[in-house]
């Protein structure tokens, strides 16, 4: 019982492993400081990525990071689609031409 259920495993492993092909990292630059950092990622399937954070009110009781950044893919379409962001203390704020906006109240 156990070899069929470790055959069935790694047969199942075998089977995701060949539908999602092998990414590899064309370029990597960061930058870590203790008050700031920063990367930027760029893979050969075309996804990009790149974010730069700042600690906020260091040393106080509302110390935070207030990051900015923005990745982009391609879609299963064909289309690149990119999210630019804010994360601070007000939360994760996307934007993108392909994101829902909320209605104005």
């Amino acid at each position: 019982m156990k070899f069929v259920i470790v055959f069935v495993a790694l047969f199942a492993l075998a089977i995701a492993a060949a539908a999602y092909p092998q990414v590899q990292i064309i370029e990597l630059k960061s930058d870590v400081e203790p008050e700031h950092y920063s990367y930027a990622l760029k893979t050969s399937d075309g996804t990009e990525k790149q974010e730069e954070g700042t600690l906020v009110n260091v040393g106080a009781k509302d110390e935070h990071i207030s990051a900015r950044g923005s990745f982009s893919f391609n879609g299963d379409d064909g289309q690149t689609y990119t999210v630019n962001y804010i994360a601070d203390e007000n939360g994760f704020q996307p934007q993108g031409a392909h994101l829902p906006v909320a209605p104005v109240a």
